[in-house]
């Protein structure tokens, strides 16, 4: 799987990352994504919906029917969620990162803290 998908990139990770989780609009998925990296990431708008545009054109994501709350949220906004395809993208990724923290690991030059 992992060698039959190309990486991705930390735009499109961290956006697949926060809809892991579940659905969510561009404003959430700029929050999730600050919250997931501890403020270490902080995408803005272009970033956000440019990726978007190319993860809805390769199948990653496609935009949501509901809405969470319709009574208190705006209808324009769209709600995104991740795909069949998308999880697959992103169980590939994270275990290249397996791969590499385990790599670090067994030339110590990264602590066995944080386990694999």
């Amino acid at each position: 799987m992992t060698t039959s998908t190309p990486p991705l990139t930390p735009a499109v990770f961290h956006i697949l990352l926060a809809l892991s989780s579940g659905e969510r609009h561009g404003y959430g998925i700029m929050k999730q994504v600050e919250a997931d990296s501890q403020g270490n990431v902080s995408m803005g708008a272009g970033t956000l919906y440019g990726s978007l545009k190319r993860m809805l054109d390769a199948g990653l994501v496609k935009e949501s029917d509901k809405r969470v709350d319709p009574e208190m949220d705006d209808e324009r906004r769209i709600y995104y969620q991740i795909t069949g395809v998308g999880a697959k993208a992103l169980a590939a990724e994270l275990e290249r990162y397996k791969r590499i923290v385990t790599l670090a690991q067994e030339k110590k030059i990264f602590p066995k803290t944080y386990g694999v």
